[in-house]
């Protein structure tokens, strides 16, 4: 018959709630789904194999860790190993050679798990194969990082940002948030310059500067929600293209980098911007099965020209 968790298990779980904040017997009961009793024996536990937990009497009483306490390794149950292992090489299949820095870190977790779980987890590294995504890009850690510690901190940084288009530039923003989409690394932020909301993509950014100056972050912000909304702002050549089709029939193929869609008579118009039209005409617009009409930004203008007159040069000659 199948059990549950034994006391070791549990004893472990109670040092996890423990590591978090104090917790009263009560409250890691309730946590464990077990007796207040129970919880006692899993602290008792904790305390046989040296780990000095301390108790504090009153109302506001309860257990925690004592100061300087060194806890065990870290340790995994054989599903949680693999399901590590598994969400690393869908996010960086290149994480399957030993020489990736995301590989050594994961070759240094596995040697650190008992063997058998090790073994396991090992076996499905080495067995898995992972396709790149074309798509996504890995943004440097030291950058991240630091763009992280802004937004914890709610400190204006300086970034230098190298477009797609090679050129580069300086701006001081409001970190607001740092969001992965569809294997990509984004910044979203407030640019100070020019009071509007920019979405920035964390491997082209060239350096990272954290300013003294404060700020707060939109009450009640949802940095997914906000990025989908604005991925198409801000870009260097402004976009504008009309659809006669029903505003809801264009939203299913136009994406959210595209631009924002707004209804106007007879149709709708898409309103965004970009930092490469080529591929904008080419990947995006080319694949919308509607009659459009770009009717603003020159550049978008010239590059639905030129790959209009290579479809057309495709087809010359043929009856």
């Amino acid at each position: 018959m199948p059990t549950g968790p034994s006391p070791t298990a549990r004893a472990l779980r109670a040092l996890e709630i423990l590591q978090a904040r104090p917790a009263t017997a009560d409250e890691i009961a309730r946590r464990l789904g077990v007796t207040e009793r129970a919880a006692r024996r899993y602290v008792a536990i904790l305390r046989e194999a040296g780990i000095p937990v301390e108790s504090a009497r009153g109302p506001y009483g309860g257990y925690r860790l004592g100061r300087g306490t060194r806890l065990p390794p870290v340790t995994f149950t054989q599903a949680e190993a693999l399901g590590l292992v598994m969400a690393v090489l869908d996010g960086q299949p290149a994480a399957v050679d030993a020489d990736d820095l995301v590989g050594r870190a994961l070759g240094k977790v596995i040697r650190a798990l008992p063997e058998g779980v090790a073994r396991e987890a090992s076996r499905l590294r080495e067995h898995a194969s992972a396709a790149p995504d074309r798509h996504s890009a890995r943004p440097d850690p030291g950058t991240t990082s630091g763009l992280v510690a802004a937004v914890a901190a709610r400190r204006t940084v300086l970034v230098t940002y190298r477009s797609e288009s090679g050129n580069e530039w300086e701006s001081e923003v409001d970190p607001w948030a740092v969001v992965v989409r569809h294997g990509r690394w984004y910044l979203l932020c407030h640019s100070r310059r020019a009071d509007a909301v920019r979405t920035y993509r964390i491997d082209r950014v060239r350096a990272v500067r954290q300013t003294t100056r404060e700020f707060e972050p939109p009450d009640g912000l949802d940095p997914v929600a906000a990025l989908e909304e604005n991925l198409g702002a801000g870009w260097e050549f402004p976009t504008r293209v009309v659809f006669d089709a029903p505003l809801a029939e264009v939203a299913r193929w136009v994406r959210p980098p595209m631009g924002r869609l707004e209804p106007q008579e007879g149709g709708c118009v898409l309103v965004g911007s970009t930092s490469n039209p080529t591929m904008y005409a080419q990947e995006w617009l080319a694949s919308v099965p509607l009659a459009f009409r770009v009717d603003g930004g020159q550049e978008l203008r010239a590059a639905v020209a030129t790959l209009t007159s290579r479809l057309s040069a495709a087809l010359a000659g043929q009856r």
